[in-house]
């Protein structure tokens, strides 16, 4: 095992180790309380841990950890989720990946405390940084990505030192402004090589403080083949749609221009969008256009009820976007529509669920809960030449309602982490090898 090995560009720090609502609705809402502990345990059957010999063994290890420390606040509550396979005919040749994502915004130690009024049935156990950082740790082990992408990062050395001993090295974007927390994304040595790393400030743009990362791997296995990851966790703000599209267009536009640079290689975005499969941002993600004038810019994420303006007013965006909204949306003065440049499709829409853990749209009912909001926020995004194999699907709505809300006995964040296995679908003699 290779020493370790610290640099830092600014903000960003590098490490090499060794070898929302009722039925289908996302809508903020209050999330009724639950003042008893109750017995729950979500159960699924097929359960694929994924893992080598090795991550096995660390996955015991942290289990017997796990349930001497439970104590007093141990109520039989484990969620075990399975894996659903694409059922395409990629999925079903020889290879079943040629490499593996989670995404999880982790709950930066700083805002388990800080709002702490939307944990206020949270045992306090729960809340504790060794704790969680210690599930959190032990599910990457388990689901044996090669590539983690992780937001609400404020605690980043702790993850490393445990990260760069099981093989990954890893790279950190600190948010602008007087935050701390930031986004990480961390790939296993031997199977990935990082030709190049960028990082965008979104206060540049004017966008507020909100960061993005961008990291071409290139595989060291088999043939050789490039793909970009992009990492981010896009503004909460539900009354700022102007940034939140403007945060998610400068993104894309990004990726595309250095996925371009590499003659077009295949893009992964994933991340906390902070926005409802129902919304008018996740169509923008999907269709790669939208007309700011047919929406108002405070449900356009739709954690807010979405609404569309009435159909007697002008097509103008005078009644509920400014000059300069529609700037900072669009990148450009008097102008309404706005677009990127990338064809994505989500990886959990694409992998069909049951009706019990996803919404119409394909995606999961949810991936985030807490006293004030039961939905999904997160996503893995791709583009043309790949092609997802299987995901780790979510719990369902009912068996997450019984209990008070997450972080939770044996999940180490408010956030489910996302996980898909991916096949290039393009042969690498193609453009964007």
């Amino acid at each position: 095992m290779s020493a370790l090995r610290l640099g830092s560009h600014g903000d960003v720090a590098i490490s090499v180790g060794g070898a929302s609502g009722q039925g289908y609705s996302s809508l903020v809402r209050r999330i009724p309380r639950r003042r008893s502990c109750q017995r729950v345990v979500l159960a699924c059957d097929g359960l694929d841990l994924a893992g080598s010999e090795d991550h096995r063994r660390i996955l015991i290890r942290s289990e017997d950890k796990n349930s001497e420390r439970r104590g007093r606040w141990s109520t039989g509550f484990e969620v075990s989720r399975r894996w659903v396979d694409a059922g395409n005919p990629v999925s079903e040749g020889a290879r079943g990946r040629d490499f593996a994502i989670i995404s999880h915004n982790i709950l930066g130690d700083h805002y388990s405390s800080k709002h702490r009024d939307l944990y206020v049935d949270i045992p306090i156990e729960y809340m504790k940084w060794d704790r969680r950082k210690e599930l959190i740790l032990h599910d990457i082990c388990r689901w044996n990505a090669d590539i983690v992408c992780l937001q609400e990062v404020d605690r980043y050395h702790d993850l490393q030192d445990f990260m760069s001993k099981q093989g990954y090295a890893g790279t950190f974007k600190r948010r602008t402004g007087g935050t701390t927390d930031g986004c990480a994304i961390f790939w296993r040595e031997e199977e990935l090589y990082l030709l190049e790393d960028e990082s965008i400030e979104f206060k540049s743009f004017h966008l507020w403080d909100n960061i993005a990362q961008l990291c071409i791997f290139e595989t060291r296995k088999g043939e050789t083949r490039r793909f970009l990851v992009g990492n981010t966790h896009v503004l909460f703000n539900p009354n700022r749609g102007e940034i939140k599209i403007g945060q998610i267009r400068v993104l894309l536009q990004n990726a595309h221009a250095l996925a371009e640079k590499r003659g077009g290689i295949p893009v992964v975005v994933a991340g906390d969008f902070n926005c409802t499969p129902q919304s008018a941002l996740y169509k923008f993600l999907l269709t790669s256009e939208l007309n700011l004038t047919a929406h108002e810019k405070k449900f356009v994420s739709g954690q807010k009820k979405r609404s569309a303006l009435p159909s007697t007013w002008p097509n103008c965006g005078d009644h509920s976007w400014t000059n300069e909204e529609l700037r900072m949306a669009t990148g450009q003065w008097g102008c309404t529509q706005v677009g990127h440049p990338l064809k994505l499709q989500s990886a959990y829409a694409s992998v069909k669920g049951g009706k019990s853990t996803r919404g119409p749209e394909g995606e999961p009912l949810a991936t985030s809960y807490h006293s004030k909001f039961l939905g999904t926020v997160d996503y893995i995004w791709y583009s043309v030449g790949l092609s997802p194999t299987r995901v780790l699907d979510t719990p369902s709505l009912n068996n997450l309602r019984k209990i008070n809300g997450l972080p939770w006995e044996n999940i180490g964040s408010d956030h489910l982490a996302l996980a898909c296995d991916f096949v290039f679908t393009r042969d690498p003699s193609e453009r964007g090898r």
